[in-house]
């Protein structure tokens, strides 16, 4: 199955990026300051150069953590497993949210920060991934796979496989960087990291592409298709589902435009040492990405992707009077 396919793969990833930055982690040639709390600014041991805020964890923590135990117990209710991994996404990227508590208190601590970046950096491609699944399964549903640029199977592959790429290419350039030991070695690790999160989002804005123009297809060739349950309730309307992934979409660039300018300043640039640009920017954005799916829960709407039924009653019933067995058996 998709999920644990993908979920295997991040864990992979996770363990190489892992890997790489302990064994690149330099032995510090300058004492860190005996008071870390006093001015972290200017803790060149502190990798995020501030005390993190244990109340913004908190929140971020307890929302994220929300999201992801209502997500589980709406695929219990209402199905939709091909969501999996942004459920498990949802979990790994609360525990990186959650070792900030360890960062408070040990704001010099490789170890925690690795643990921290890893996570926190990671999850959004399982986010990511359930969007490229998503898109697949609602053409399927409506049965306009024709109206995809690309076969719902290949979109999978071919963009979950760009998601893995780039984020070893992020995890060869931060290894580089934290093991250098000279100026331009560093700056061409931060160059490779920042390579890796640009091809990131150039992958997700095809992807938005592939999407509108779907939406467009199935809209000006497809008008039954298109408001084929525009009489139902709201959740039933597969509109609204098309609308959330719009809005998903939309948190999602934000954050990857965010990551893009702060690395374009380097790691101690004003963007990555200032904790409001990474929950305003970073975490809000990844958290309403997700959150939206909790009010439009793609089970509601088009189930596991099988198509419906869209004939009615009354013409399956007057249809059935003339057909024969074998027909009836196939309505």
């Amino acid at each position: 199955m998709f999920p644990i396919s993908f979920a295997r793969s991040l864990v992979l990833s996770a363990l190489l990026f892992a890997a790489t930055l302990v064994q690149a982690a330099p032995k510090d040639t300058i004492p860190c300051p005996a008071d870390p709390f006093l001015d972290p600014k200017l803790d060149h041991c502190n990798p995020l150069r501030y005390i993190a805020s244990n109340v913004l964890t908190a929140v971020a923590f307890a929302l994220i953590t929300l999201v992801a135990l209502t997500q589980t117990f709406f695929v219990r209710k209402y199905g939709a497993k091909f969501m999996l991994s942004m459920v498990i996404g949802a979990y790994t990227f609360a525990f990186g949210i959650g070792t900030r508590f360890g960062l408070h208190v040990h704001p010099d601590s490789k170890g925690i920060y690795i643990i921290e970046y890893l996570f926190v950096v990671l999850s959004p491609c399982a986010f990511i991934a359930a969007e490229y699944v998503l898109l697949g399964r609602l053409a399927r549903y409506l049965g306009c796979d024709k109206y995809l640029m690309v076969s719902p199977r290949r979109i999978t592959i071919v963009f979950i496989s760009s998601d893995i790429t780039t984020f070893l290419v992020q995890a060869a350039g931060g290894s580089v960087s934290i093991s250098s030991n000279t100026l331009s070695l560093a700056q061409t690790g931060s160059n490779i990291f920042l390579a890796g999160l640009v091809l990131q989002l150039a992958s997700f804005l095809t992807f938005t592409c592939i999407f509108f123009v779907f939406i467009h297809r199935v809209r000006t060739r497809e008008p039954a298709t298109w408001t084929m349950n525009a009489s139902g309730k709201w959740h039933q309307d597969w509109r609204t589902l098309a609308g959330a992934m719009v809005f998903s979409f939309l948190g999602i660039l934000i954050r990857s435009v965010y990551r893009v300018a702060e690395l374009s300043q380097g790691f101690d640039g004003h963007l990555a040492t200032t904790e409001p640009f990474f929950y305003g920017l970073d975490t809000l954005p990844l958290f309403i990405a997700v959150a939206t799916y909790v009010v439009c829960w793609p089970g509601r709407f088009i189930g596991d992707g099988t198509p419906p039924d869209l004939a009615i009653p009354a013409t399956k019933e007057a249809h059935s009077i003339e057909s024969t067995p074998a027909e009836q058996k196939r309505l």
